[in-house]
C-alpha cells in the first residue's frame, strides 16, 4: 500500500474531466503532509511513466495527469486522460 492510495481512490471516484485541489485538500486526502518538495520542485508533480515514484502512479493509475501547478496558490489541477 503506497502513502498516495487515498489520492489514487479520490481520483477514481471523480466522473470530473478537470479536478482543482489546493495542496491543503491533497494533504486532508492523504491524511498527512506533502513532502516540501512539492511545493518547491514543479517536476515532483511531472507526469512520470517509468520510474519508482508512487506519488505520481497515484494519479495516472486513477487516469488523470497534472497540467497545471500553481506554487504561489498552492493548486493543482489534474485533467482525465482520454483512454
Amino acid at each position: 500500500m503506497s502513502k498516495y492510495d487515498p489520492l489514487r481512490r479520490y481520483l477514481e471516484q471523480s466522473l470530473a474531466p478537470e479536478i482543482v485541489l489546493s495542496f491543503a485538500e491533497i494533504e486532508a486526502i492523504l491524511g498527512g503532509a506533502l513532502p516540501a518538495s512539492a511545493r518547491r520542485h514543479r517536476a515532483w508533480w511531472a507526469n512520470e511513466q517509468t520510474g519508482s515514484h508512487s506519488h505520481c502512479r497515484s494519479w495516472l493509475d486513477a487516469g488523470f495527469e497534472t497540467t497545471l501547478v500553481d506554487f504561489v496558490r498552492e493548486r493543482l489541477t489534474f485533467r482525465k486522460l482520454v483512454r
